[in-house]
């Protein structure tokens, strides 16, 4: 799946994962290729990007995530 992380003045991270790990207003939920559409509310925490033998670890202060697809747009703060 695409992924695009994006903060009000910059790209964080734009391309493939196979899975997001995020912090969910209600707790951490995870993104997996074919997921269902989604759009969520983000709360404080860390961000976990899966792309092949690569993990990145981003910490956010809120956003929101929107999914469909396979392609990802997650705003951050």
């Amino acid at each position: 799946m695409t992924v695009k992380i994006i903060k009000p003045d910059t790209t964080i991270y734009e391309g493939p994962a196979t899975l997001i790990q995020l912090p969910g207003s209600n707790g951490l939920f995870e993104i997996l290729e074919n997921h269902a559409p989604i759009i969520s509310s983000l709360s404080a925490g860390k961000i976990r990007l899966q792309a092949e033998e690569e993990e990145k670890v981003i910490e956010i202060k809120a956003g929101v995530v929107k999914g469909q697809k396979n392609e990802i747009l997650i705003l951050v703060q």
